[in-house]
């Protein structure tokens, strides 16, 4: 399991609910090389780690809030979300940044609904 990039927990409960950190698309403390689609990729795969930690699948997902530091990335970055939840579809929100941690391009925050 990778380390977080800063002091927080990348997991925590409050209650019925699971708040997972940002993942960004790194591995081993390296961003993927291959664009905003690699990225998102190596996201949804540092996802399925921190959702297998608390017990709960990517259907228990209720919201997203995703990152991007283009948003002329959006429609490519939409594409891989998609393949990534399959027929799921969590609220969401997009926003863009300036930059994100590690010089990634992409960033998605969860919220998992696990009574």
């Amino acid at each position: 399991m990778s380390k977080p990039l800063g002091p927080y927990s990348p997991t925590y409960r409050a209650g019925d609910f699971v708040f997972v950190s940002g993942q960004v698309g790194a591995r081993d403390g390296v961003v993927v090389d291959g664009g905003v689609t690699a990225q998102t990729q190596q996201v949804f795969a540092n996802i399925g780690e921190r959702i297998a930690e608390v017990g709960a699948e990517l259907t228990d997902v209720v919201k997203t809030t995703c990152f991007l530091t283009d948003m002329g990335d959006f429609a490519e970055f939409n594409e891989a979300y998609i393949a990534g939840f399959g027929d799921h579809r969590p609220a969401r929100s997009t926003v863009a940044v300036a930059a994100l941690p590690a010089g990634a391009n992409v960033e998605i925050e969860l919220i998992i609904h696990k009574p």
